[in-house]
């Protein structure tokens, strides 16, 4: 087991201070910068899709993870760059400048969210969010004159002051920039006072508002930045499903958000990423399933939203740290094998404790 014997105050704030870690996210890296030369068309835009999911993930962490509030309709935000961003460029405006105002305007109208939940907890957050993403689905399927309604909506390639970037190599290495980037931000983020007024808000309202934390205006910003990353990562999508429709911007897929970050470990950005992997393979799973089960369930309609809430279920109850928290344990059985404690191992019980504002 590797021991951090520490020197200086600034270790406490570093983000790798492992040397195994930064080894493995060297690897990662250096894999994804090779990912091209070794993988064809098909499954170079199915790693194009995975990327984009965790960025997406990562800013449901952001609200859900490091600031404590619940959003099932984070795929309206998803929707709202994808829209916009297709909609400038088929107005000629270079995709440098459509992907940060999808992602702006996704993060103002997330921020006016924000303002209108900010009192609001629990249950009624989620409420709150869910009729938000009803709202959002039904205002693009009847705004038939600018996105095209229920009809669909094609989106132009990626092109401005004759610079094109189609679908290949240059586009995975677009996205995998603006991923890595937003992974960097985000970590930062979170080591800044403003992160840290996030994970003080989350863990006791009570606390953080006694050291002066403007509660309200922590949570405004915490949907602001979420709502941006997230419509951000919908302007990539649009180009990766190439038409739009509002059906793909409804509950399902804000369910299919909330079940990345939970599976994969709420108040980590690794778990976001554990838990896009998991979501990218689970049509496939649901699809061998349906195989397996007779006809008359098989086809049975909401099959597939009966498995993402089961899933969710299964997680808080018994594994709530997620895919990434049963990694933390096997890494630690394996850096301190034979020496380790049984208990270490097993599921820890978890009680929540809130100290509510009303």
């Amino acid at each position: 087991m590797q021991v951090i014997f520490k020197t200086d105050y600034d270790q406490d704030i570093n983000y790798m201070v492992n040397r195994g870690e930064r080894i493995r996210i060297l690897l990662a890296l250096a894999l994804a910068l090779g990912a091209p030369l070794v993988v064809g068309g098909y499954f170079l835009s199915e790693l194009s899709i995975f990327l984009v999911y965790i960025l997406a993930g990562l800013g449901l962490m952001v609200l859900v993870g490091f600031t404590g509030m619940v959003s099932f309709g984070h795929a309206a935000f998803l929707g709202i760059g994808a829209y916009t961003n297709s909609v400038l460029l088929g107005y000629g405006v270079p995709f440098f400048i459509t992907l940060p105002a999808g992602a702006l305007l996704a993060g103002l109208i997330g921020a006016a969210l924000g303002r209108a939940a900010s009192k609001m907890h629990g249950f009624y957050m989620a409420i709150a969010t869910l009729a938000f993403a009803i709202v959002v689905e039904t205002g693009i399927g009847a705004w038939e004159h600018v996105t095209g309604g229920h009809m669909g909506l094609s989106v132009p390639s990626m092109a401005g002051l004759g610079l094109a970037i189609n679908a290949g190599p240059m586009q995975y290495y677009l996205i995998l920039a603006i991923v890595v980037f937003c992974i960097w931000g985000v970590a930062n983020l979170m080591r800044s006072p403003t992160g840290r007024a996030f994970i003080a808000v989350r863990d006791s309202e009570t606390s953080a508002r006694s050291l002066g934390l403007n509660i309200a205006r922590t949570r405004i910003m915490a949907f602001f930045i979420s709502a941006m990353l997230t419509g951000l990562a919908g302007g990539l999508l649009s180009h990766l499903m190439f038409y739009l429709s509002p059906e793909s911007f409804g509950v399902n897929e804000s369910l299919k958000l909330l079940l990345m970050v939970i599976v994969g470990g709420l108040g980590t950005i690794t778990g976001a990423i554990f838990g896009a992997v998991f979501v990218s393979i689970l049509p496939n799973l649901i699809s061998l399933l349906q195989g397996i089960l007779p006809q008359s369930i098989a086809q049975t309609a909401g099959l597939e939203q009966f498995l993402f809430g089961a899933i969710i279920a299964g997680f808080i109850i018994f594994e709530p740290e997620g895919l990434y928290g049963r990694w933390r344990k096997l890494r630690l059985f394996l850096e301190t094998f034979p020496y380790y404690k049984k208990a270490t191992f097993t599921r820890q019980k978890k009680y929540l404790k809130t100290e509510r504002f009303r």
